[in-house]
C-alpha cells in the first residue's frame, strides 16, 4: 500500500452547537461578551472545531469527535486549541501545510462582522499562517432551522493543503 499522500488535498469540516442565554461565546479563538454561549463538551468553538475536522479530513485521519471523546473527562471544558494544534501535528507529521481555509460561520447573533478580521489575524498566527490564507464569512438563518431561530451556531470550513 503506498501511504504517500498526493501534493494537494481538500478538506471539508462542520460542527453545531446550541446556543443558550448567558456567559461568553467563544468562536474562532476568540471570546466574545455577548450574553449567549454554546453547549458543548468542550469550550464549544464551532469555527475551531470546523477547521479542526476540516485538517483532519484532508489527510483522512479520524475526525474530532474519534480524537478527543466527548465521554472522556480530561474533555471536559477543554480549549478547542488543543484540537486544532493536534490536526496540525498530524498534518505536518504528513509533511503537508495548509494552502488556505475558506470558514463561514452561521449564527443569527451576535452579529460577526465587527470580529471577523480579528479572528482571521488570531487563527492565523495560532496555525502560523499568513491572515490571507484564513478566508471567514458569516451568514444569517434566514430564521431557517435552528440557527435562523437562534437555538444553534453551526461553522463550515473547507481546506486546501498541499505538500511541504
Amino acid at each position: 500500500m503506498n501511504h504517500k499522500l498526493p501534493a494537494i488535498r481538500i478538506g471539508l469540516g462542520f460542527d453545531t452547537h446550541r446556543i443558550e442565554s448567558g456567559g461568553s461565546l467563544k468562536i474562532g479563538d476568540l471570546w466574545i461578551d455577548c450574553n449567549l454561549h454554546a453547549v458543548g463538551h468542550s469550550d464549544a468553538d464551532v469555527l475551531m472545531h470546523a477547521i479542526t475536522d476540516a485538517i483532519l479530513g484532508s489527510i483522512c485521519e479520524p475526525d474530532i469527535g474519534q480524537l478527543f471523546p466527548d465521554d472522556r473527562t480530561e474533555n471536559h471544558d477543554r480549549d478547542s486549541a488543543d484540537f486544532l494544534l493536534e490536526a496540525i501535528r498530524r498534518l505536518h507529521a504528513r509533511k503537508m501545510d495548509i494552502v488556505n481555509l475558506d470558514c463561514v460561520i452561521l449564527a443569527e447573533a451576535p452579529k460577526m462582522a465587527p470580529y471577523i478580521m480579528e479572528m482571521r489575524a488570531t487563527l492565523a498566527k495560532r496555525l502560523r499562517i499568513d491572515i490571507d490564507q484564513v478566508n471567514i464569512k458569516a451568514k444569517t438563518g434566514e430564521k431557517v432551522d435552528a440557527v435562523g431561530r437562534g437555538e444553534a451556531i453551526s461553522a463550515r470550513v473547507v481546506a486546501l493543503v498541499a505538500s511541504s
